[in-house]
């Protein structure tokens, strides 16, 4: 194994378990909150399908495709294929979608109450579960192309138009196929981008006007729960923009060729599944609710191994 197939190895490998590692604390620490606590903020939600779509998108993607970049071969066979495809079409939509979903949520919440904000605000959380099945409904339906044009690795050349994943091939036999999945699926993320995009803009707005309001009466309680959330729905909308930027850069450039080179694909894999693999830390590390559950459960194992290293003494 040569120097650069180590280092793409590693890379992949150490993406991959952070990102589920990260991803599964979350939904953990969210089920206990759900579990216990009596109101469940639209936010929390949000944030906890947000965490299952990334885990998602890490499992059907990331996971074998560190398998082959480490010499496993014939992981997948046909059928085994279009369902792992599918799967990861639809997490990666999902995630995009979703935190399009929290920021437009997080805009609504913070903006300022009118006769109709009013209902809309109160109508929220009754809004998260239907705005759920309605964005698994739509990606289920826009992804349905992707196990028809899904198989198991052919021996021999890879066919023209095919983007060949490693441990599977996307064969879209012509030109006119290939380009109409790339500018569905690239239409349907720039649109909840451009969304995305506006909602935190909107919300960078309030926040200037608030901070302009309060200097001198808050200034040093530094704002409250909901600047707070609001702060870090910024935070993942530019983290996600960002790692989205540079994957559509590339994937314009898989476009414009009939044969695409692994190295370019594994390029493509490894920035489209970094917000996956980093947001759940950020979620850690900026929401009060996830960090306490997390303190709370490493302060009930400190005292077991307490106990234990005293009993061996």
């Amino acid at each position: 194994m040569d120097l650069c197939v180590t280092i793409k190895g590693v890379s992949f490998l150490l993406q991959t378990g952070m990102g589920i590692f990260g991803n599964s604390v979350v939904l953990l620490a969210y089920a206990n909150i759900i579990c216990t606590e009596p109101k469940i903020l639209p936010v929390d939600l949000i944030l906890c399908h947000l965490a299952f779509a990334n885990l998602m998108l890490l499992l059907t993607r990331c996971v074998p495709q560190t398998m082959t970049v480490f010499g496993l071969k014939d992981l997948l066979n046909d059928p085994g294929c279009k369902v792992v495809i599918y799967a990861y079409r639809i997490g990666r939509a999902l995630s995009v979608c979703i935190t399009c979903m929290l920021s437009v949520f997080q805009a609504v919440t913070i903006a300022p109450a009118g006769p109709r904000l009013s209902r809309l605000k109160s109508a929220l959380p009754s809004l998260v579960l239907p705005t759920f099945a309605g964005l698994w409904l739509l990606n289920m339906a826009i992804c349905i192309a992707a196990p028809f044009f899904s198989m198991a690795p052919r021996n021999g050349t890879v066919p023209a138009f095919t983007l060949n994943l490693g441990f599977c091939h996307v064969d879209f036999r012509d030109y006119l196929s290939y380009v109409i999945n790339g500018v569905a699926v690239s239409v349907r993320d720039f649109a909840f981008v451009a969304l995305m995009l506006g909602s935190s803009g909107y919300i960078l707005l309030l926040l200037h006007r608030h901070s302009h309001k309060v200097r001198g009466m808050r200034r040093s309680h530094g704002g409250g729960a909901e600047t707070r959330a609001a702060k870090t729905v910024v935070t993942l909308v530019v983290l996600y923009v960002l790692f989205f930027g540079i994957d559509n850069v590339i994937w314009i450039y898989m476009l414009t060729v009939p044969k695409v080179s692994p190295v370019v694909a594994d390029m493509r894999v490894f920035f489209s599944s970094c917000y996956a693999s980093l947001s759940p830390y950020f979620i850690m590390s900026s929401n009060k609710k996830v960090k306490a559950k997390i303190m709370c459960a490493a302060e009930q194992d400190q005292p077991s191994a307490d106990t234990q290293e005293s009993s061996e003494r």
